[in-house]
């Protein structure tokens, strides 16, 4: 019986404790930040498509965007994609049929980071309403970021959603609309294991250096 209380009232902690707080950790010498609620690295920078030349304005349509995310390489860590959008999602405040939309989105990557990560306040722009984690990135746009996914509401498969920093999460056309990109990582980028050539080359020094000590001549009495 005693025990059976004592898991409740850890439930019941557990609840009223919320959500896991997030602590954002350097990586890659301050080029992105880990994320150790969520289990994600952010790029550091919000609009690096644009100060890295890549993209003169930093406006892309859905499938520039994705292409720029897949084919990032920061500090030798590749991987990086566009963040993922829930759905359906019950903390948004407009659900429809089988999709969620709207503000209050913390289902989704970059909802779960305005809200939770930055503090930020539905229809308030992240630049005006935010915390400390805020100053820890560059370049955050008030415009809205491309997420991974499409709109399966839209048989055409022309729309993906997209998530403002102002709160709000909408579904806009791939082709004609251009939001921006903010690129993610899933994990700890300084878990990622080395490549296996690295690896070999390590392990084949290694061995090379313990015949050599193997071999060497023992000094003359």
């Amino acid at each position: 019986m005693k025990l059976r209380i004592m898991i409740v009232l850890s439930a019941l902690a557990s609840a009223l404790a919320g959500p896991a707080r997030a602590e954002l950790l350097p990586r890659l010498g301050g080029l992105a930040y880990y994320d150790t609620a969520a289990d994600l690295t952010w790029l550091a920078d919000a609009d690096y498509a644009r100060t890295s030349g890549h993209d003169a304005d930093g406006l892309m349509t859905w499938a520039d965007a994705k292409a720029w995310a897949a084919g990032l390489d920061i500090g030798g860590v590749t991987g990086w994609r566009l963040p993922y959008t829930a759905q359906p999602d019950l903390s948004c405040s407009a659900q429809g049929a089988g999709f969620s939309l709207g503000t209050g989105c913390t289902g989704c990557e970059l909802g779960n980071l305005f809200y939770n990560v930055l503090g930020g306040e539905a229809t308030i722009a992240i630049t005006d309403t935010h915390n400390a984690n805020f100053d820890l990135f560059s370049n955050i746009q008030v415009s809205g970021y491309w997420s991974a996914d499409v709109f399966a509401g839209d048989p055409t498969g022309q729309t993906a959603w997209a998530f403002g920093m102002g709160g709000v999460q909408v579904f806009v056309n791939v082709s004609t609309l251009e939001p921006r990109a903010w690129a993610v990582h899933d994990g700890d980028v300084s878990a990622v294991p080395m490549p296996a050539a690295v690896w070999l080359f390590g392990s084949g020094l290694l061995t090379l250096l313990a015949v050599q000590r193997v071999r060497r001549p023992l000094p003359a009495a």
